[in-house]
């Protein structure tokens, strides 16, 4: 999983050459601990097709106001540049999967 910092976000997000799903998370957010399993899932599951981050939210607050993210864990699906799906909180792997369906 890709560690996004506001140094390499906009090369890894914005001009990634496949679909990008960012989790915005925090140290103190229990539910990021209990998503970030799910996500390493996801990624090797479907790392043919989508890339993994994550971005710690209070280390870049100025990520965070960019693209209005207002709690943690929200994570973000951007496709050539643009968000094309928030997902705010944590979920199963199953819903989580169901909401990224057709996004990737």
């Amino acid at each position: 999983m890709i560690t996004l910092t506001a140094e390499n976000f906009d090369a890894h997000v914005l001009h990634g050459d496949k679909p990008v799903l960012v989790e915005f998370w925090a140290d103190w957010c229990p539910p990021c601990k209990m998503i970030a399993p799910i996500l390493e899932q996801i990624e090797a599951e479907h790392n043919d097709r989508l890339t993994v981050a994550k971005l710690n939210g209070d280390d870049h607050p100025e990520i965070v106001s960019r693209y209005g993210v207002m709690g943690f864990p929200t994570m973000n699906l951007y496709r050539d540049g643009d968000v094309v799906r928030q997902i705010i909180g944590a979920k199963s792997k199953r819903l989580l999967l169901a909401d990224l369906d057709g996004h990737f």
